[in-house]
This record gives C-alpha cells, sequence and structure tokens, in this order.
C-alpha cells in the first residue's frame, strides 16, 4: 500500500491510502530436481572390515545392496550395527530385503513399495 500526504487550503494535511500490489503466494511448488541414480552398489561381505567399502560409496551417496550369506552370524550382526549408525549419522534408511539382504539408501534417494517399517534390524535374521 502507497501513502500519500495532501494538503487542504486551510493547511490540514489529509492523509491518502492507495491499493498497492498484494503478497500473493504462488500455488504451485518448483519442481523438484529429481537425483538421477545412475548406480548401486551390491556387496557380498565375508568379514567385518568389508564395511570400509559400504560406508564409502553410501558416504558419496550411492545405494548400497549388502548381501550377508556369506559371513558368520555374529560379523553380520557387527556389519548392520555399523550400517544402522552409519545410515542413522547421514540421514538414509536401512531396510531388510530377505533374511540376509539390506538395502542401504542415502537420503536422496526414495524407495517405494517398502513392505517393512523403515530401519527394521531384526535379528531374528542371524536366528538360522
Amino acid at each position: 500500500n502507497a501513502r500519500s500526504e495532501t494538503r487542504t487550503d486551510d493547511n490540514e494535511a489529509t492523509t491518502e491510502t492507495t491499493p498497492g500490489p498484494a503478497n500473493v503466494t504462488p500455488l504451485r511448488r518448483a519442481p523438484q530436481q529429481v537425483n538421477e541414480m545412475q548406480e548401486i552398489l551390491t556387496v557380498h561381505p565375508r568379514q567385518y572390515k568389508d564395511a570400509k567399502e559400504i560406508a564409502g560409496a553410501f558416504r558419496d551417496e550411492i545405494p548400497v545392496i549388502i548381501n550377508l550369506s556369506q559371513m558368520t552370524d555374529s560379523d553380520a550382526r557387527r556389519l548392520i550395527d555399523f550400517a544402522a549408525g552409519l545410515t542413522q549419522g547421514l540421514n538414509g534408511k536401512i531396510e531388510r530385503v530377505t533374511t540376509k539382504v539390506y538395502l542401504l539408501s542415502p537420503e536422496s534417494v526414495t524407495v517405494s513399495g517398502s513392505r517393512e517399517s523403515e530401519h527394521d534390524t531384526d535379528s531374528s535374521v542371524f536366528n538360522h
């Protein structure tokens, strides 16, 4: 709104308010940029020390599929605990795909069609 002051013959000031442009909020949001995912890393770790490769890829925002079928139960449990901390620390997600397979997805990646709740690290995967 614009204000203007006018003087009358009696030297009195009168103030007039003229409508200006209203504050308008657009109804449409700007289009979100789609992150073009070009790589998914699949890892078949044999030992806990293989976590370094998983962490490096995940830090680079590459989704990682971890197949634990070649690990001992104790190392697999340690690796999943590590992966859960990694995803939590970098705002990602960890999801169990099958009994021995987990998906680590970075914050920039959306996974649809999930049957399990996010951050499911059910230890029943180790009961064989």
